[in-house]
């Protein structure tokens, strides 16, 4: 249990505004085919119940920048380079938060179950970070599958992997710029990886699949998103006294401007709101057959600091949020959290029988409300 003082350090430490990530290459550089802009957002501090919009906006982008940017002498400006002072956040008065994943899943309607899950608590051994920078490292995963279940199923089994083995090792002058070069690069092999072994058997596998992503480094969240399953994160608001259900991810669907766009640009056409009148997803692993109609695996990437009024993340596929608002499943994983009925099993504490069963019970009730998807609710409990 941290102290009332920690609490109020890590507070603060939230409210200082957003780190600059420059230097980052855009998304066309990862891929073959045009990502568009990525996001490095920031969510409102915890003092916020802001549930809205997490871009920042223009005005609040350029206080940081001009904050953060080094003068230009006026060679530099010929040149065109640019310096940043990246904004350092003291770790010595932080404690790092426990996170330990929950998970249920329903095949509802459909004939087999497509999606995937990965929960790793702590993956810090295995990634072998620097030391000095990195003391803990999570990962979470869902992965939501169409037209089969390879796609989905070589990701959870690879995805993290290829992060593993692509996580910066060394002395790093920016742990925040790595890290997310780092998941762009794995996204990219990952899809690449899958499309080559596709491409390889008679007739070709068409199979595609979602992904989002939370990697935890130390008290900061990475999220990777592809597609339209979600992550949602619980944060309470002391002003208000209420819980706030904050997006951490962006679904990514053809009917979206920018995306039409893209694909529009890439020969591509978008038809009852799907790619070629077919899929559903403007961004995805996989789907071969569409890569070259300016569907992507370049994934948007959005930072969150974590704070003491952080209750819970919540991932899941659409199947969930068919049938549920995002603001509806965190108050109904909270109902459950709060139910004194429910006893603990096997030895187990408490704390876990009620997290497992609000994930159970999200799950059924989401299949009850006419959800004839499949349906995967992961909470990732944020320990005090």
């Amino acid at each position: 249990m941290l102290s009332k003082q920690v609490f109020r350090v890590l507070g603060k430490e939230a409210q200082k505004g957003s780190l600059l990530f420059d230097g980052l290459p855009p998304a066309s550089s990862a891929d073959s085919g045009s990502g568009g802009p990525l996001l490095f957002d920031d969510l409102p501090p915890a003092s916020s119940g802001d549930a809205g919009s997490l871009d920042a906006s223009p005005s609040q982008t350029g206080k940081n920048e001009g904050k953060g940017a080094k003068r230009k002498t006026s060679e530099e400006e010929k040149n065109g380079s640019e310096e940043l002072v990246e904004k350092k956040v003291c770790k010595a008065s932080s404690a790092i938060f426990g996170l330990k994943g929950y998970v249920a899943e329903r095949k509802g309607e459909r004939e087999e179950m497509q999606d995937a899950h990965v929960i790793l608590n702590d993956i810090t051994e295995e990634c072998r970070p620097p030391s000095s920078l990195i003391t803990r490292v999570s990962y979470f995963a869902v992965f939501d599958g169409h037209g089969g279940i390879r796609a989905s199923k070589f990701a959870a089994q690879n995805l993290h992997q290829n992060l593993i083995r692509k996580f910066p090792k060394g002395d790093v002058i920016s742990v925040e710029k790595t890290v997310k070069r780092c998941l762009l690069d794995t996204f990219k092999h990952t899809d690449e990886e899958f499309l080559k072994q596709a491409s390889s058997q008679k007739p070709a596998w068409k199979d595609g699949s979602t992904a989002t992503c939370v990697l935890a480094v130390d008290n900061t969240l990475y999220i990777a998103n592809l597609g339209d399953s979600r992550a949602i994160l619980c944060r309470y608001n002391e002003e208000s006294q209420k819980h706030a259900a904050l997006s951490l991810s962006k679904e990514h669907n053809p009917t979206q401007y920018e995306e039409r766009m893209r694909i529009q640009k890439a020969g591509g056409n978008v038809r009852d709101g799907r790619v070629l009148g077919v899929l559903e997803v403007s961004r995805s692993i996989g789907d071969g057959q569409y890569k070259r109609c300016g569907v992507t695996s370049v994934p948007d990437i959005r930072r969150c600091q974590l704070t003491p009024n952080d209750r819970f993340i919540l991932l899941a596929c659409d199947g969930l949020f068919k049938v549920f608002t995002p603001e509806e499943a965190v108050h109904f994983i909270l109902s459950c959290l709060e139910d004194e009925k429910i006893q603990s099993r096997e030895g187990k504490p408490a704390v876990d029988a009620r997290y497992e069963a609000a994930c159970n019970r999200l799950a059924t009730k989401a299949v009850q409300r006419g959800s004839a998807d499949n349906v995967t609710v992961m909470v990732v409990r944020i320990g005090r």
